[in-house]
């Protein structure tokens, strides 16, 4: 999971392009062995992948009258959920981790990943059952109150950006996937211990851990001074350490371990009933590492709500950002949008 807490400066973009770059690098070796080698042998062994993803109604009941309509032809845009549970039918209590809005260009030489801070205070539409929502609350309660076709309607309310496919990614079947690789090494930012238990502790500088810790040290949060901002920078780590190890062991040049990897990877994740994995590969095949942009939804920082410490949504960039995806103009939005400072915070659940 990647992204940054508010639409960054030059420089500070730049870094994040640098980090997120080896990670791209190993997701489009691994879709590009689906996508750019054709032939019945590519299309069958994709079949077959996605035949392990599991699926879900992402947009039932969706009042499709008042849905964002499509602006361009050719873009595409995927709502990405991090959770704790691969079932998306059973989501009572449950709350997503991670929220990001991938927006491919209609040219395909171009993607952006926003990421949208789980705490963004939003207005969230009445659930199906009509118990919860029609109120204003953190955008992740739509998860709880309705699964994904209630996340996709709230993102959707406060983006209006037309979501075009959904996956959600298991981060507990993560940990197998990490296992399969014998762990991952991670840059432990401060000596903390886990608020869960077995209560470990992690010491500050590089650790290699395995899977069930990993992902302890990603949940973490309230060590640190700006909070749920935190996880979110963690959880980018954990993925680009993830993939650093899997290419560091020569997984995605060797056949077999990377057919293992894609194996486990797409058993961890959900996606709507009309996403094909060989398709999306297809459409990504003339992407590259410089030409993915990492950036988080424009915020005014944090403040009280209803009782809830939240993320405060800077309304006026976030339209002009959403506007821009909508119309297909991000690239030229980033070369005019002024830098916004990153608000820290300490987020209550």
């Amino acid at each position: 999971m990647a992204g940054v807490i508010s639409l960054v400066g030059r420089e500070g973009l730049e870094r994040v392009q640098r980090r997120s770059r080896r990670i791209l690098i190993g997701v489009l070796a691994a879709l590009l062995t689906l996508g750019g080698g054709g032939g019945v042998a590519v299309g069958v062994y994709g079949r077959s992948l996605d035949g392990n993803l599991a699926r879900t109604d992402a947009f039932a009941g969706l009042p499709q009258e008042s849905r964002p309509t499509r602006a361009v032809t050719g873009a595409m845009n995927v709502l990405l959920l991090g959770s704790d549970s691969r079932d998306p039918d059973k989501t009572a209590d449950s709350r997503t981790d991670a929220i990001m809005l991938l927006h491919l260009d209609a040219d395909h030489q171009k993607a952006e990943v926003v990421s949208i801070p789980r705490d963004t205070w939003v207005f969230v539409p009445r659930s199906p059952d009509g118990r919860h929502g029609d109120t204003m609350a953190k955008i992740n309660a739509a998860y709880a109150w309705g699964g994904t076709p209630l996340t996709v309607q709230t993102v959707e309310s406060f983006t209006g950006v037309h979501i075009d496919h959904v996956a959600l990614i298991d981060f507990a079947g993560f940990a197998q996937v990490v296992d399969a690789l014998g762990g991952v090494d991670m840059a432990i930012e401060k000596t903390i211990t886990s608020i869960h238990a077995p209560h470990r502790t992690f010491t500050k500088g590089r650790q290699h851990l395995d899977g069930v810790a990993a992902l302890d040290y990603v949940r973490q949060r309230y060590q640190f001074s700006d909070g749920d901002f935190s996880r979110e920078r963690h959880q980018r780590e954990f993925l680009e350490a993830l993939l650093d190890r899997a290419a560091g062991l020569g997984t995605l040049s060797n056949p077999v371990k990377l057919n293992s990897f894609l194996q486990a990877v797409t058993k961890s994740m959900t996606v709507d009933q009309d996403f094909n994995l060989v398709d999306v590969a297809m459409e990504l095949r003339d992407l590259r590492s410089d030409n993915l942009t990492f950036l988080g939804s424009p915020s005014a920082g944090t403040g009280m709500k209803s009782g809830q410490s939240v993320v405060l949504a800077d309304t006026a960039k976030a339209k002009a950002l959403y506007q821009a995806i909508t119309h297909d103009t991000v690239q030229e939005y980033l070369g005019t949008a002024a830098p916004s400072p990153t608000p820290t915070a300490n987020l209550s659940p």
